[in-house]
């Protein structure tokens, strides 16, 4: 347990050094983040001061336990700044909580016209959030069995033939390419006429496929093709498994079943989206194809970004986007959702089971990257996607119960679960936030963004009285 506290302190000191480095690079919110940087190192430095870095093997439920408090910690601190700027305390929580997931979910408005320290602070919660679900993919998702992640650590383990020569050097790696990736974003950005501001901000968020911006038109603000076409590309590339870009740079192979199933996904969304949009209502092919293509990765990497309201273009588009909000990108990635190696599983493991009941004696084993898939991953698999369900549907009927409207609660309940952030309707659609919803409606979206961040079970274990009970 010291071990858990010692973590968190060391999250909280680094927390509070970034809210210094706020306030030297901008001096106009330069007393907020001195304060809350202040206090945030003072915390983190004294729990690291009393409590010990020696913790031994490290238990698997020592790692639940690290996995589900870190976020709370993170979010909490990162809304001091937030609080302190003017928000309420829910509403700064809120927008933290939102952040850190990559969720892109916000009450702020008049983002044109709020300073630059807090926009950056809302972007840099967004990335830190990014690299660090990457790195609890690679390091503790795999460890703990969730929701069938011990398939992915056939990328970065011995036994799977692993990438680099060890988890250290594979995680190190991985940050390696998050930064690189960052920054040619950056400079594609200021290559298509963003201020450098501008583009360091949405950088943070586009590869992190969170969605915060720095203007409430979202990437609608920016009308330039170029810019929109260049984000499409580095929203994908966030969505992409980082343990594929090492494989590259290791052995230039690109193979990669989910990446294929992404790609696919896509390519057959964009089109079909495309074609209707113009049939329907004679609308420019290639602005269309653009503005659909933009809009569906946005969605499908969770990432959240908007140049245009798609609830407006017809109902079958707007369900289709609603449906699209469920699916990910890929497993190893910023992206939240349900993740392509799931679907993949989901759909082999049902086809199985039609193919078992026609021929009852037959054996059809389920095979995934070459290897055969075992039972104990196909269950998590399952497990994940009855909970996905269970826990959508539970969060729509208490948001019903807030007195919001069926559209608002489905796709408020879907998009704070899958990390999307614009849901489907006039008042959290593409074209609102969330801003005007009862704070407990506010509270209770926290907890979905926080449990499917966290790929559900990894929350719902610790709600386990038994869990506990091995503690003592």
């Amino acid at each position: 347990m010291t071990f858990v506290a010692f973590v968190n302190g060391l999250l909280l000191a680094a927390l509070g050094a970034l809210m210094l480095l706020d306030a030297l690079v901008l001096p106009a919110t330069r007393d907020i983040f001195l304060q809350t940087g202040l206090l945030t190192s003072f915390i983190g430095g004294a729990i690291c001061l009393t409590t010990s870095s020696n913790h031994g093997d490290l238990h698997r439920l020592h790692s639940f336990l690290l996995t589900g408090s870190t976020w709370i910690v993170a979010a909490t601190a990162g809304a001091l700044p937030l609080w302190m700027f003017g928000l309420s305390g829910t509403d700064a929580f809120f927008e933290s909580m939102s952040g850190i997931t990559t969720t892109g979910s916000t009450v702020m408005t008049g983002l044109d016209r709020t300073p630059p320290g807090i926009l950056l602070w809302r972007a840099l919660l967004q990335w830190l959030g990014g690299v660090g679900f990457i790195v609890a993919g690679i390091a503790l998702l795999p460890f703990m069995r969730v929701g069938g992640m011990q398939l992915f650590q056939t990328e970065s383990s011995e036994k799977g033939g692993k990438e680099l020569a060890s988890a250290a050097q594979f995680a190190s790696a991985t940050v390696w390419v998050y930064l690189a990736l960052t920054c040619l974003c950056m400079l594609a950005y200021v290559a298509g006429g963003m201020t450098q501001f501008e583009a360091v901000a949405h950088a943070f968020t586009t590869v992190s496929t969170g969605g915060y911006s720095t203007s409430d038109a979202s990437f609608g603000h920016f009308e330039g093709a170029y810019l929109q076409w260049a984000a499409t590309g580095f929203m994908l590339a966030g969505a992409l498994p980082f343990a594929w870009y090492i494989r590259i740079l290791n052995r230039g192979t690109l193979r990669s079943e989910q990446v294929r199933a992404l790609a696919v996904t896509l390519t057959v969304s964009i089109l079909l989206l495309t074609v209707w949009r113009v049939i329907s209502s004679g609308a420019p092919p290639l602005e269309t194809l653009r503005l659909v293509a933009f809009n569906v990765v946005s969605v499908v990497t969770t990432t959240g970004f908007a140049t245009t309201d798609y609830t407006t273009w017809g109902p079958f588009i707007a369900t289709a986007f609603l449906c699209l909000t469920a699916l990910g990108g890929c497993t190893g990635s910023t992206s939240g959702g349900g993740k392509m190696m799931r679907w993949i599983l989901l759909f082999r493991s049902t086809f199985m089971q039609l193919r078992q009941i026609r021929h009852p004696h037959g054996i059809f084993p389920i095979r995934y990257e070459g290897r055969t898939v075992g039972v104990d991953v196909l269950s998590g698999v399952t497990t994940f996607f009855s909970f996905y369900v269970a826990t959508v549907f539970v969060l729509a009927i208490a948001l019903a119960f807030c007195g919001l409207d069926t559209t608002t609660s489905v796709s408020g309940a879907l998009t704070a679960v899958a990390n999307v952030g614009p849901g489907i309707g006039s008042v959290i659609g593409p074209a609102g936030n969330f801003a005007s919803l009862p704070e407990t409606a506010k509270w209770l979206l926290v907890i979905g963004m926080y449990v499917g961040r966290l790929e559900m079970l990894t929350v719902y274990v610790l709600l386990i009285p038994a869990f506990w009970q091995a503690f003592r």
